[in-house]
């Protein structure tokens, strides 16, 4: 693996993210914003925002895995939440939960959280971009 997560003295040490990566691989991917779509590009878990998340993470880890990553290689995640309030923090754990289980993964990375007013389609309410390293 590529990426090496820390959480820092002197810093807080918080449960559900970590606050840097220290990455050494030797390509560098940004990947594009994922979204709750299936890969047909039909809509999943309408209204459901721990099912948007599972599937956001789920896109992550296919795409990395058809360049020979995984989700392991991510060394960075910016999620992005519509009308983001902290009573959502417990979806938002259960997507990334279950895509985590799915995955055999560790989903804790540093992240980025935005609440937002609206993504590019108005059934979407999460969307996670990722920066990941591969060897």
């Amino acid at each position: 693996m590529s990426v090496i997560l820390v959480n820092p003295d002197g810093l807080p040490k918080p449960d559900v993210y970590r606050q840097l990566s220290i990455a050494t691989g030797s390509k560098l991917v940004f990947l594009a914003g994922q979204v709750a779509r299936d890969a047909d590009g039909r809509p999943v878990g309408e209204g459901d925002l721990a099912a948007q998340v599972e599937q956001a993470y789920l896109n992550i880890g296919t795409a990395l895995a058809e360049i020979g990553g995984s989700f392991d290689d991510v060394a960075k995640l910016t999620i992005y939440v519509v009308d983001w309030s902290p009573e959502k923090m417990p979806l938002l754990g259960e997507g990334v939960g279950r895509a985590a289980a799915k995955l055999g993964i560790d989903p804790v990375k540093p992240i980025t959280l935005l609440g937002v007013a609206a993504l590019g389609e108005p059934d979407l309410l999460v969307e996670v971009e990722a920066t990941a390293v591969i060897d």
